[in-house]
C-alpha cells in the first residue's frame, strides 16, 4: 500500500510546477487590474502609518463603513516600519505587498518541509522542492492565505518572520526575531513559549530584549502615541473589530457567538483556556520528548490563536504547516492523521467563514440562530482536537529527551 502511495505521489509532483504555474496565474487573472486591488488593511497601514510622526497614529481613522472606521491597531514600532510603504505610491504598495506575501508564502511551506524532511533523515533534494511547489500552489486557495492576500494584511510576513526566528539556531537571532515580530504585533508574542518549554532561556531573554527595543524606538517615534497605545488602548478588543463575528474565530468569538454576548474574560472564557492549555501542555510534552521541532512551534501558536481575544480567520496560516506535518510529518501516517489533514483542508479550503459572514444581520450583533453558532466554532474546535490528538500521533515516533532545534547541519540548510 505505501509503495502504491509513493508511486502516486511521484506521478502527481511531477505536474508540481504546472500545478503552481496555473495556480498564480489563475490568482493573477482573479486579481485584474492592480488599480482596482482593494487590500483595505494594507490601505490602512499605508495611510495612517505617517500620522506617527504627528502624534496622532490612533486618533484619525480611515473610513470603510459607516458603523466601523478602520483604526490603526497596532503599536507604534509597526508604524514606524511601515512608514517606507507608506512612502511608495498606492499602486507600487499594493504590487510589492502582494509579491512580498507570496514569496512569505512559499518560503513558509518549503522551510516545513524542510524541518520534515531533515527529520526523515533525507536530503531536501527535487522531490522535497517539488512537494514545496505544489503545496504552495494549493496552500494559496486555503481560506487565510486568501484572505490574507485580499485584505493586503500583515500575517503571512509576520509568520513567516516569526517562523524564521524560531527555528533559527543562534539564541540572540531567535530571541531578537521574535521581539521584534511582537513588537509590529503583539501575537507572536506566544512565541516565546516555545524558548521556554524547548529551554532555550537565553533566546526567550533576547526576545524580552528586542520587544523592549522596539517600544523605546516607538517613545522616541512618538512620546503621546506610545503612552495611549501602551496605558490607554491596549486590552480593548472592540477597537480591534467585533469579537462576535463569525471572523473571529478564537475561543472568546466562538463562546460569545454560543452564548449570545461578549463573553469577554469570564468563567466561560477562563474554562475554555484552562482545557487549551491543559491540552497544549501535553500536546507540547509529547513534541518535545519526540524533538520534532515543527510541531512544537505550531502547538505553540494554536495555544496562541485559542487565546488570543481576536484571532481572525485569516490569522489561522499556522494550519500551513501543521497540514504539511499531518500528511508527511506523523510516524506511520494512520488514519487519525490523514483524518485530521482533511478536516483542515475542507474548513480552511471551503469559504465557510465568508459565509457565515453573509448570514450576519450586522458585524455586531452577536446573537444568531444555533446552528451558524455552532459552524463559527469550526476553527476553535479543530484547533483543540489537534492540541488532543498530537500526543497520540507522536507516540512512539520520537526519542526520550530530545529537544526540537535545529542544529543539524540538514536542518539548518532547510533554512
Amino acid at each position: 500500500m505505501a509503495d502504491r502511495v509513493r508511486a502516486a505521489e511521484e506521478r502527481v509532483l511531477g505536474f508540481a510546477p504546472l500545478v503552481l504555474v496555473l495556480s498564480l496565474g489563475w490568482y493573477a487573472w482573479r486579481l485584474g487590474n492592480p488599480a482596482d486591488w482593494g487590500m483595505i488593511d494594507l490601505k490602512v497601514y499605508w495611510s495612517l502609518a505617517p500620522n506617527l510622526l504627528s502624534d496622532q497614529l490612533y486618533s484619525v481613522n480611515m473610513p470603510f463603513t459607516a458603523d466601523f472606521p478602520l483604526p490603526f491597531t497596532y503599536p507604534p514600532f509597526a508604524a514606524l516600519a511601515f512608514l517606507p510603504v507608506s512612502a511608495l505610491p498606492w499602486l507600487a504598495a499594493r504590487i510589492l505587498w502582494q509579491v512580498l506575501s507570496l514569496v512569505c508564502l512559499w518560503w513558509l511551506v518549503r522551510t516545513s518541509l524542510g524541518l520534515l524532511a531533515s527529520r526523515a533523515g533525507q536530503p531536501h533534494d527535487a522531490t522535497w522542492s517539488r512537494r514545496a511547489l505544489l503545496w504552495t500552489g494549493l496552500a494559496l486557495w486555503c481560506e487565510p492565505v486568501r484572505k490574507t492576500l485580499d485584505f493586503g494584511q500583515i500575517n503571512l510576513v509576520l509568520v513567516a518572520g516569526t517562523f524564521a526566528a524560531l527555528v533559527a539556531t543562534r539564541q540572540a537571532v531567535a530571541g531578537l526575531g521574535v521581539g521584534v515580530a511582537a513588537g509590529l504585533k503583539l501575537t507572536p508574542a506566544i512565541s516565546g513559549l516555545y524558548f521556554l518549554v524547548t529551554r532555550r532561556f537565553a533566546a526567550a531573554a533576547w526576545s524580552v530584549a528586542g520587544f523592549a527595543v522596539t517600544v523605546a524606538l516607538g517613545f522616541a517615534a512618538s512620546a503621546g502615541d506610545s503612552w495611549r497605545y501602551w496605558f490607554e488602548l491596549l486590552g480593548a478588543a472592540d477597537r480591534v473589530g467585533p469579537v462576535g463575528s463569525a471572523i473571529n474565530q478564537s475561543l472568546r468569538g466562538a463562546l460569545s457567538r454560543t452564548l449570545g454576548h461578549d463573553v469577554g474574560t469570564s468563567w466561560p472564557w477562563l474554562l475554555a483556556v484552562a482545557v487549551s492549555a491543559v491540552l497544549t501542555g501535553f500536546a507540547l510534552r509529547a513534541a518535545v520528548r519526540a524533538g520534532d521541532t515543527l510541531i512544537t512551534v505550531v502547538a505553540v501558536q494554536l495555544f496562541g490563536l485559542l487565546l488570543s481575544p481576536i484571532s481572525w480567520s485569516h490569522h489561522w496560516l499556522w494550519v500551513i504547516p501543521l497540514v504539511l506535518w499531518l500528511v508527511h510529518g506523523v510516524p506511520g501516517r494512520g488514519w487519525r492523521a490523514v483524518a485530521l489533514a482533511a478536516a483542515w483542508v475542507v474548513v480552511t479550503g471551503a469559504d465557510l467563514i465568508t459565509f457565515l459572514i453573509d448570514q450576519q444581520p450586522s458585524i455586531w450583533e452577536i446573537p444568531r440562530p444555533w446552528p451558524l453558532a455552532a459552524l463559527g466554532w469550526a476553527y476553535p474546535a479543530l484547533g483543540l482536537l489537534t492540541l488532543a490528538v498530537v500526543p497520540r500521533l507522536l507516540r512512539g515516533g520520537g526519542q526520550a529527551g530530545a529537544t526540537p532545534v535545529p542544529t543539524s547541519k540538514a536542518e539548518r540548510s532547510a533554512l
